[in-house]
């Protein structure tokens, strides 16, 4: 009998990466089970987009009831009412004091592409800083933005022009937020006048870059500065949004407004839907019909998302992710006079990472991490590595994850790491 894995590489193109072979059968909160029915404590979330657990009842029953309506109309062609009221609750929970519009698209790229074109619109500028590490998907502008080369730009030939990247402040490897504004101010006298520059779009924590959160200093100055040079400042919310970090946004850590912000992933609790929320005259700036898409603000993805906004409120996941984090970050803690390899434990609320170097060399380690997430895999918990040198591991386990399923991770956790060592 031919494998699933042999099927797989026969029928499906091998640019879409796999980070298991594991073939998902049904899932219930944080577990998995495969076609074997072997079970799986999910530490990835589907990339943190299951924030609300694998099939959470309310999102199961609000999807249900809109299958029983209608599935699509287009909402250009045909609106409905829950798209407008999931735009006012998202315009209300938005950072800033001010009026405030919102658009529905379907993924993170898709966001981050419209985003851009609002800026432009708004602005009548081209150019776009973004910032090494950062990754805003896999659309060409989006590789563009992207401060990764592989594996997401090998071989696809040229980016879209005027796209600038500045370096992301981390101290761990040596650069801090004045180099990063050192660096930018120079940016703006070697290669590109502030004044043709539209946006700057930065992640508050870095996602596929490794988990490092941006310093508050570092995105008041970010504020400061697009004030200044009449640049607009986008913050992508789309890995950081909805409790992951222990705020609804990420942004709220910062008491900094951006002028657009982009959400995706947990927006709808497993469905496709993504949206660009900005500045109500910002967002006006496209003319009717610039914007929009045909699965754009999917009455499925809509009916999701209002129960995932009322399932975060009812069970104050910002709280429980605060919860979390501290407890993982903790056991982390508790090892680390054990396991020389970590250089570093971070990240707000339950958006958390752990860095390994090489003890020999003090170099990023790989193997390592690598080493961990498959000694996790084969004990049942399932792990993703990120980072520009592959050597982080990140936590996303959903917030709503069960406590005994949680302390059951946290052991095998342990013993990966400590595993990994001999």
């Amino acid at each position: 009998m031919t494998s699933l894995t042999d099927r797989k590489n026969a029928a499906i193109s091998r640019g879409v990466g796999m980070t298991t072979q594991i073939y998902a059968d049904r899932a219930e909160n944080a577990e998995i089970w495969d076609k074997e029915g072997n079970r799986y404590i999910d530490f990835a979330a589907g990339i943190a987009v299951v924030n609300t657990g694998h099939r959470h009842p309310k999102i199961i029953a609000a999807v249900k009831a809109q299958l029983d309506r209608f599935t699509h109309t287009c909402h250009q062609v045909v609106p409905y009412e829950n798209y407008v009221h999931l735009a006012e609750r998202l315009n209300a929970l938005a950072p800033g004091d001010f009026e405030k519009k919102t658009i529905f698209v379907t993924t993170g790229a898709e966001a981050v592409e419209n985003a851009i074109k609002i800026a432009r619109a708004a602005t009548g500028r081209q150019a776009i800083i973004a910032f090494g590490g950062g990754f805003h998907g896999r659309t060409f502008m989006g590789m563009a933005l992207t401060g990764k080369v592989v594996p997401y730009k090998v071989g696809f030939g040229a980016m879209p022009a005027d796209v600038f990247h500045a370096p992301f402040p981390i101290e761990l490897h040596g650069v801090g937020v004045e180099q990063s504004l050192a660096a930018l101010k120079k940016l703006f006298a070697a290669d590109v006048d502030p004044s043709r520059v539209a946006a700057i779009i930065i992640e508050p924590v870095q996602g596929e870059g490794g988990f490092y959160p941006a310093p508050t200093a570092f995105m008041k100055a970010l504020r400061e500065i697009c004030d200044q040079h009449g640049i607009l400042l986008i913050a992508d919310e789309v890995q950081t949004g909805f409790a992951r970090t222990g705020k609804l946004f990420a942004m709220e850590h910062h008491d900094v407004a951006p002028d657009l912000m982009t959400m995706a992933k947990s927006l709808a609790g497993g469905f496709p839907l993504a949206a660009v929320t900005g500045r109500a005259e910002i967002m006006d700036a496209p003319g009717p019909g610039g914007l929009g898409g045909t699965y754009g603000g999917s009455p499925i993805g809509i009916a999701a998302a209002h129960a995932v906004l009322d399932v975060i409120e009812e069970e104050e996941l910002c709280d429980r992710a605060n919860q979390l984090g501290n407890r993982l970050k903790q056991r982390l803690a508790a090892i680390r006079e054990k396991v020389p390899e970590i250089v570093d434990i971070r990240g707000p609320g339950f958006m958390n990472a752990v860095e390994f170097n090489d003890t020999n060399t003090n170099q990023p380690s790989a193997d390592f991490a690598n080493k961990v997430r498959l000694n996790a895999l084969a004990k049942g918990l399932i792990l993703l590595t990120c980072g520009v040198h592959g050597n982080v591991i990140r936590f996303l386990a959903p917030i709503t994850i069960e406590d005994e399923v949680f302390a059951e991770a946290l052991d095998i956790l342990e013993a990966s790491i400590l595993e990994a060592r001999s």
